[in-house]
């Protein structure tokens, strides 16, 4: 029955509509979908830089404040201290694959289809996280410590071990790509079946795809800290460190 009703629809797997630039080809679905998010990103930025009060907070402003300290708290309790600008890397992260995400219950009829259900995104962001992470780590242990990671704990290793440095973007885009895209399919399946066959309306499955878009865009922000916070530590995230905060000096009052 699914299958016939697939056969009777317009679903393609996999295909997008395309525009040239010259020798480059671009998915435009994706491109769309993917500036509405960055335009809605920005816009709260903006909106929450203009309201932010430290007198009489809005409700935007203690969310995203609530939010960012209990990221903070539980980082720098199981990780450290890591450098300021990977919790608003990662928190922003979320934030845009969220909206990305979210983009598939809007009711376009699948004209704007989530970004994140295309490979080319969550490759790019992939390798932006990857790339940020060993340029993190190099700055943070020098270049003669961060290269001699790679033979830690035994030099034989090394081979597997630039192989996981390797796969890692690839990890990140595939887990994300894989589950939105199989929400998307799925709702479109369950809007196309005949309504004897759902007895339920197709808003709470909608609903169940915004779920899984949330925990989907926690789990990229996610490990994003926690490649931080093992490219501070070394390639095998030793725990024989003791998290920086407890070296910190204590600061006395005036």
């Amino acid at each position: 029955m699914t299958q016939s009703v697939l056969v009777s629809s317009d679903i393609e797997i996999g295909h997008h509509p395309t525009f040239s630039i010259g020798s480059f080809t671009f998915n435009s679905d994706t491109v769309t979908s993917t500036v509405i998010a960055g335009i809605i990103v920005i816009a709260l930025g903006l909106m929450l830089r203009r309201s932010a009060s430290a007198e009489t907070p809005g409700k935007m402003q203690l969310a995203w404040e609530a939010l960012v300290d209990w990221v903070t708290t539980e980082v720098e309790a199981n990780l450290g201290k890591l450098n300021p600008f990977v919790i608003p890397l990662a928190v922003t992260l979320f934030v845009f694959i969220l909206i990305s995400n979210w983009v598939e219950v809007v009711p376009t009829e699948h004209k704007v289809p989530p970004a994140t259900a295309d490979t080319n995104l969550t490759y790019a962001l992939g390798l932006v996280v990857i790339i940020a992470v060993q340029v993190y780590a190099v700055r943070e242990r020098g270049l003669g410590d961060y290269a001699k990671g790679f033979l830690e704990p035994y030099p034989v290793m090394a081979p597997l071990t630039i192989l996981e440095e390797l796969i890692k973007p690839f990890t990140l885009a595939l887990r994300l790509f894989g589950n939105i895209f199989a929400g998307g399919i799925m709702l479109l399946i369950i809007g196309l079946l005949p309504a004897y066959l759902t007895p339920l309306p197709t808003v709470p499955w909608k609903l169940f795809g915004m779920a899984i878009g949330v925990i989907q865009a926690f789990i990229f922000a996610l490990l994003t800290i926690l490649y931080f916070g093992m490219a501070a530590q070394g390639h095998g995230g030793g725990h024989d460190e003791a998290p920086a905060k407890e070296h910190e000096p204590e600061l006395q009052p005036a």
